[in-house]
């Protein structure tokens, strides 16, 4: 039974520390904050309730697995999770307006076809078999199994199968995402919908690799889920599963340094000055707050895979509405755009506030998330992770945006709060609250984070910014990597 010690109770430590705790070591979580979770945070005012991080699911068999893998109850007895149909309702610049059903490429193609034209549901249809095959291609290596020494592999091959398309007499092969919206997709709408998913981690869809084909296939293939309450239920559930394993949490603990004995991770020190001493460390942290905790040159040398700082982060606001939310609302609209140079030059270039971003519109339909005949709405909008940058007028511009998604939106509205990138970085410690991405193959290995063993023996990075990335399923992923790497040793690869 060794002693471990975790750094942080994001949800890839939480799951990590569980799945550690089953297997009959000994656990301790050190928090710098007064609470679990990471960025899935809650704001409550009013009897009113809002996630104020990530609001929706992705592959919920990860949190099945750890669920199985770690007691008796599985998740579904520890918070209800439902499908959400449509999976999103899209408002385009030209005014066009599409529903998605949840999972149902056939249902895609026909909502398509009806409300973009015909053909329109055919060719995004034929980009979803070949994501499909980049999906199949990536998924192992960059999901269920440690990193690859030789990585570069993984950053050399495109593993999209772009269609050939002639340009200027020349055969050309589609390697960015705008370049498949461009030719393959042949529709502004259908390449608006195409560039959302990687504009939503902070990816400018004009550098981002074909690879990044995967995120739109993933939603697809496997659904968009909610649970009942929050997602901020889902972090409680996974606490009170660490807890039930005898996993300890001191929060307010705030980690100022790895201990180092005889060449390995020994334990960890406190603001406090105490110390815990540890026969593994487990640090899910942001990458400049693991450079503070060690010597940087210890834990990632000289080509090995260094994680880039995402380009942007996340503002969001937090809406109380009187009157209840209308029948036959769709739970998530995005409102694209109507100036896409724009917002891409506001985001990754230096030009100013867009004043008509595309914004995310949450609209659950949850009555424990206000109070009877009122509703709570979220907005999200993309912004640049620049500390200290201003963003007055752009909630302003986000209201107005959002009222092409929800009518009589400031007539409703009671009170709003605005959570920034400042708060994303006091919750997670990302600097200027970036939102770490998935690791995408390709691209020169850009996009793929730091492996979650380290070049300090016993030490071991988990979350969002290491391997396999951002997003929460990653999360739950990593939390399993490094378990396993703990557990089974180095020659550990993975589930089958």
């Amino acid at each position: 039974m060794a002693r471990i010690a975790v750094i942080g109770a994001g949800m890839g430590a939480l799951a990590a520390a569980a799945r550690l705790a089953v297997a009959g070591h000994r656990v301790a979580v050190y928090e710098r904050t007064d609470t679990y979770g990471g960025a899935l945070r809650r704001f409550e005012r009013d009897g009113f309730s809002f996630d104020t991080g990530p609001a929706l699911l992705l592959l919920p068999a990860v949190y099945r697995d750890l669920f199985v893998k770690t007691g008796k109850e599985p998740l579904e007895s520890c918070v209800e999770v439902v499908q959400v149909d449509p999976s999103s309702r899209h408002v385009f610049a030209d005014g066009t307006e599409v529903s998605l059903p949840n999972a149902s490429r056939a249902g895609v193609v026909a909502a398509l076809d009806e409300g973009l034209g015909a053909g329109a549901g055919q060719r995004w249809g034929d980009f979803l078999v070949r994501a499909r095959e980049a999906w199949d291609r990536t998924r192992r290596p960059l999901l269920e199994e440690p990193l690859w020494p030789n990585w570069q592999v993984l950053a050399e091959r495109e593993p999209y199968p772009s269609v050939p398309h002639k340009r200027l007499l020349r055969t050309r092969r589609a390697g960015t995402l705008a370049e498949i919206g461009a030719w393959e997709l042949r529709d502004p709408r259908l390449a608006a919908l195409l560039e959302s998913h990687a504009l939503g981690y902070g990816l400018d869809p004009r550098a981002a690799p074909a690879s990044a084909a995967v995120l739109p296939y993933l939603e697809h293939a496997f659904g968009i889920w909610y649970v009942r309450g929050g997602l901020r239920e889902l972090a409680r559930a996974v606490y009170e599963r660490c807890l039930a394993r005898r996993v300890e949490f001191h929060f307010g603990a705030d980690v100022t340094g790895v201990l180092e004995k005889d060449g390995r991770a020994s334990g960890v020190e406190l603001a406090d000055g105490s110390v815990a001493e540890a026969d593994f460390v487990v640090a899910g942290v942001a990458p400049g707050v693991l450079d503070r905790l060690t010597t940087g040159s210890v834990v990632r040398g000289e080509g090995e895979v260094l994680a880039q700082p995402a380009a942007a982060a996340r503002l969001t606001l937090l809406l109380a509405l009187r009157g209840p939310r209308p029948g036959g609302t769709a739970h998530r609209t995005v409102v694209h755009t109507r100036d896409r140079e724009a917002e891409l030059d506001a985001l990754f270039g230096t030009a100013a506030v867009n004043p008509s971003p595309t914004v995310t519109v949450l609209r659950p339909d949850d009555p424990r998330l206000a109070p009877a005949d009122h509703e709570a709405v979220t907005l999200t909008t993309v912004v640049p992770a620049r500390p200290g940058r201003p963003h007055g007028d752009l909630v302003d511009h986000m209201l107005t945006v959002a009222e092409r998604a929800v009518l009589g939106l400031r007539r409703r509205l009671l009170w709003h709060e605005v959570r920034t990138p400042a708060d994303i970085a006091e919750a997670t410690g990302a600097e200027g609250g970036a939102v770490p991405v998935p690791a995408l193959a390709a691209a020169g290995g850009r996009l793929l984070h730091p492996s979650n063993s380290t070049r300090l023996p016993g030490l071991f990075t988990v979350g969002g910014w290491a391997h396999p990335g951002g997003g929460l399923p990653h999360a739950g992923m990593s939390g399993a990597l490094v378990a396993g790497l703990i557990v089974e040793g180095p020659e550990f690869r993975g589930s089958q």
